[in-house]
């Protein structure tokens, strides 16, 4: 999302900084943007297809990659079932055009219900939460930065993640700017992140009581049963059931618990209250706890009965120039869903069509009917990434078949028969889909590749297009003759 300007002699980058001249970014680079160069130009990265022999990695052609793959992909399903394949799709995955666009179309071609990505361990919460109070997945409240007047964040360390689900190029300067126009930054987090010592107060709270903590600031802002939606009202339902809810929760009861003082709590519900556009903001830290869920619908209403959603300097919705939201359902982005069905072994029920990815590795070691007997994976390392990675790591390598659609031999892609490598980040072009929704500013940008592929290279979504293709005519008992050209 950050303009960045790279200079490139004789097919050599020479400078990567940030560009000073785009209007989002400001100038303003992160380390992924510095690391562009040794990406493209690291000797470990894959550039050709991989096939894993008795007798260690080799280089195979992308035909025969391809029509393996796709044969034994459709053997084991049609002798198992589709949910004998699964399928896990990397954080990556949101930062490629092609893999938004391409990616669905690959996993409904698999019929398969065990789908699994890293949004189960990151932003589910915040996902689930948008789908029951405001009917799509993706209308996730953004808070406006550049115009609070008093920005409340908890489990949120944006100085080290330039923001996440609120897209915040050059973050340090926004809240500095907030304290510049006399307005205030409070941090609410059990450890005291960089973002804490900027602020103007870091409040101690013990970990996994953050909705004891948000129950309570609602319990003083309702205090008398009155509310401070003003036009909101009309369209807001449900305020006679939190009301009753908070008011077992008054900061006293819940201080022996959170560690936070009755008065410093009451301190900031008041200032909340008093701030001409206020806005609260949790991120990866209240969610992936036990009440993760909760506490992202604790944050929501604490922004409606305030009256500080939809409204400057508050929570507002993005106008994307590309809408996932209204716009073509063709990229697989439903408005939501949970419990739709349930994961095999643990009952874990799906949201949004996938599964929690810490159910994967028992799906797969537990036998029986629906066992996960091979796995896709696009763009991602979980045995790193996602829980009890030791498990996952054993897990995998029990697969009858594995495939990943990615560009290194890691953790992960060791235990995987095939390794499909796609281009270079520089050699394609990329725009944003996702984290246009998520941004503080409505802006649009195209970046161009910087290199030509190479004459073996394949794009993301030239990889996903072939396999989809691939698996849906051998479904329909057709035999497939050559390689697809794009």
């Amino acid at each position: 999302m950050c303009g960045v300007r790279i200079e490139v002699a004789d097919g050599h980058i020479t400078s990567i900084k940030g560009d000073a001249e785009d209007p989002f970014s400001r100038g303003h680079i992160c380390p992924k943007a510095v690391a562009l160069r040794d990406l493209h130009e690291d000797p470990d990265r894959l550039r050709h297809p991989m096939k894993r022999t008795a007798s260690g990695w080799e280089r195979v052609s992308w035909e025969d990659a391809f029509r393996d793959i796709s044969q034994r992909l459709h053997a084991l399903q049609k002798e198992h079932g589709p949910n004998a394949v699964g399928a896990y799709l990397g954080n990556p995955n949101v930062h490629n055009l092609g893999a938004m666009m391409f990616g669905p179309q690959l996993l409904r071609a698999l019929r398969t219900r065990n789908r699994f990505s890293a949004t189960s361990v990151d932003q589910l919460p915040h996902q689930l939460a948008a789908h029951l109070m405001f009917g799509h997945q993706l209308l996730v409240p953004i808070p406006d930065i550049d115009r609070t007047r008093y920005m409340l964040m908890l489990g949120a360390n944006p100085l080290a993640s330039n923001g996440s689900l609120m897209t915040t190029p050059d973050v340090r300067a926004r809240l500095r700017a907030i304290q510049e126009r006399g307005g205030k930054v409070v941090v609410i987090d059990p450890r005291r992140t960089e973002t804490a010592v900027i602020a103007d107060q870091h409040v101690f709270v013990r970990p996994g009581t953050d909705a004891l903590a948000l129950f309570s600031l609602l319990h003083v802002v309702l205090e008398g049963n009155v509310h401070r939606m003003g036009r909101l009202a009309a369209f807001v339902d449900g305020v006679d059931t939190v009301l009753p809810l908070v008011r077992d929760f008054p900061p006293e009861r819940t201080a022996p618990h959170t560690g936070i003082s009755p008065d410093v709590l009451r301190g900031i519900a008041r200032d909340f209250l008093a701030a001409d556009g206020a806005v609260c903001y949790g991120r990866v830290g209240v969610s992936t706890q036990p009440f993760g869920s909760l506490c992202q619908w604790l944050i929501n209403v604490l922004n409606i009965v305030t009256g500080n959603l939809d409204r400057e300097g508050g929570a507002l919705f993005t106008l994307p120039a590309f809408d996932l939201i209204g716009g073509p359902r063709a990229f697989g982005v439903s408005p939501g869903s949970h419990g739709r069905w349930k994961s095999r072994v643990r009952g874990l029920p799906e949201s949004s069509g996938e599964l929690p990815v810490a159910a994967l590795a028992e799906e797969i070691l537990t036998p029986g009917e629906g066992r996960i007997r091979a796995l896709i994976t696009l763009a991602g390392n979980p045995v790193l990434s996602t829980p009890n990675g030791t498990q996952l790591d054993t897990a995998l390598g029990q697969l009858d078949f594995m495939v990943s659609v990615d560009p290194y031999l890691n953790e992960t892609t060791r235990h995987a028969h095939y390794i499909l490598p796609p281009a270079s980040l520089l050699e394609r072009g990329h725009y944003d889909l996702v984290f246009h929704v998520l941004a503080v500013r409505n802006t649009a940008k195209y970046s161009p590749p910087v290199f030509p592929a190479g004459p073996d290279s394949r794009q993301d979504w030239e990889i996903l297009l072939e396999l989809q293709h691939r698996l849906e005519t051998l479904r329909k008992g057709r035999s497939v003759r050559a390689t697809l050209q794009y």
